[in-house]
């Protein structure tokens, strides 16, 4: 009897070793004894029948909430027309001619400030191959509305163009488009500029970041990383540019000057997707995102602020804060980040440095860990010559850690949001991407926030067609004057 009622479920095949054990044992039971013994098994029966609806339940629910991995299609950096290309030498002829014209500021201060521009461009790390857009190679320059969508237009829908053709993805199969542009922000959106330049479909969820500068790229990256969490089975398109048409400072303020010096054309195009067939021909795949904004301290808030000067003119100042701001915010972004990607061994010498500092000598100075453990690769965002030097003393990073951030600064300029794409093009076209290498991007931006993106390859990577580096890379790396 015990035997047909255990049989009639499906659990049969499972337990049949141990069913035709019980059966034996039973045969040598007394009617009274198997009654009980009957009655024991029901009952252990039923405990392990709720205990394993209760385990499939929680591994069900365990693979619907777990995190969907984000990976990373493909990504493309816009490489403007020849055309565009503005030496330190063009540059400062042209800004002489339109000074002497009575355009830009005061006459009686042009030769103080050009020399004063004259010296900062000569340090910048910038080349003699940056891009200028098209309304400031005019004269008198061109700063209109009509000029600074083309430029961006230009900028995105070249990003974009390219890297759906690299990829063959469809757009009626994005689902996510996110924007990021700190200065410009038209009606329509730039966002709406691809929605209806792609017709991409009227479900789509779309976003357009305005103000938060050069770090913009890595929180639209975090972004498009929380939604992929949401909707399943999508892509989505990240988009990040600056518009340098509108931003030119006309005005004789020195700090808002500086600005001008180092914002160049450039942007890029970046495609994610969190569907799991596509592992197999993605780059890299998404490990962490680390943001951090230090916008509650008033210093902070304030380092770097769009604003008129005393005559009236629209510019972006730079406070002298902008150096002690900038490592705080660092040093609270490595302190976040350091605990999730760095071996063992040196959370335990961070941990023993801090003890000691704490409790026995507060002069032992904070225990910098060694990243060059987590990370192979480097893409520090290219905003000046003194921002990379200064990450390569604190990291204790070789020359070839800061390679592609150097090359890209001289070579396109501080391109904003975009110059840490540029960079991970750089390293993809020197042909140094190798399956598992992991690659820290990190940008520094007004707010003051600093935000970071861990990566790792899943394949050896080769650059992708129309690289921007291709046509110039057997001229990198360089030697920049210190």
């Amino acid at each position: 009897m015990v035997f047909n009622y255990l049989t009639t479920h499906r659990l049969k095949l499972c337990f049949l070793p141990l069913l035709v054990a019980i059966a034996m044992q039973a045969s040598r039971l007394s009617t009274q004894d198997l009654h009980s013994f009957y009655l024991s098994l029901q009952k252990n029966f039923t405990s392990l029948t709720i205990f394993s609806i209760s385990l499939i339940l929680g591994w069900t629910l365990y693979i619907m909430n777990r995190p969907k991995p984000v990976y990373l299609v493909d990504f493309s950096c816009y490489l403007p027309p020849s055309h565009l290309k503005a030496s330190v030498k063009k540059i400062m002829h042209h800004v002489r001619v339109v000074r002497e014209s009575g355009k830009w500021g005061k006459s009686d201060e042009n030769e103080y400030l050009m020399d004063f521009v004259t010296k900062i461009l000569e340090r910048s790390g910038l080349g003699q191959e940056t891009y200028v857009p098209e309304g400031l190679h005019c004269l008198p320059i061109e700063q209109s509305m009509v000029g600074s969508r083309k430029e961006t237009q230009e900028v995105i829908l070249g990003a974009v163009d390219t890297l759906l053709r690299n990829t063959g993805i469809s757009p009626s199969e994005i689902g996510i488009l996110v924007v990021n542009s700190s200065t410009f922000n038209p009606t329509p959106s730039l966002a709406t500029i691809i929605v209806n330049k792609y017709k991409l479909r009227e479900n789509i969820k779309s976003f357009n970041l305005g103000g938060m500068g050069c770090s913009a790229g890595v929180i639209a990256i975090d972004v498009a990383k929380s939604l992929l969490q949401v909707h399943r089975n999508t892509y989505a398109l990240v988009v990040s540019t600056e518009n340098i048409t509108q931003n030119l400072y006309v005005g004789n303020n020195k700090s808002m000057l500086v600005t001008n010096c180092l914002f160049r054309v450039g942007g890029a195009a970046v495609l994610l997707s969190n569907i799991s067939k596509d592992r197999k021909r993605v780059k890299y795949k998404l490990v962490h995102t680390v943001r951090v904004h230090t916008g509650s301290d008033d210093r902070s808030y304030g380092c770097a602020t769009q604003e008129e000067d005393e005559d009236g003119v629209v510019g972006v100042t730079l406070s002298k804060d902008l150096p002690m701001v900038a490592a705080r915010t660092l040093k609270i972004n490595i302190a976040t980040l350091g605990p999730l990607v760095l071996p063992i061994s040196e959370k335990l010498l961070f941990f023993v440095t801090f003890l000691r500092k704490k409790f026995f000598n507060p002069k032992i100075k904070h225990y910098m860990p060694n990243f060059k453990l987590a990370f192979e690769h480097f893409c520090i965002h290219a905003g000046g010559r003194a921002l990379i030097d200064e990450l390569e003393k604190n990291l204790h990073l070789s020359p070839l850690h800061v390679e592609a951030s150097r090359m890209t600064l001289h070579r396109f300029g501080n391109t904003s949001s975009s110059s840490i794409w540029y960079e991970l093009a750089y390293t993809e076209a020197k042909g140094r991407m190798k399956k598992g290498d992991r690659t820290w991007q990190i940008a520094l931006g007004s707010g003051f926030k600093c935000n970071s993106c861990v990566w790792v390859a899943l394949r050896n990577v080769k650059a992708s067609a129309d690289n921007p580096w291709e046509e110039c890379l057997n001229k990198y790396p360089v030697e920049i004057d210190i």
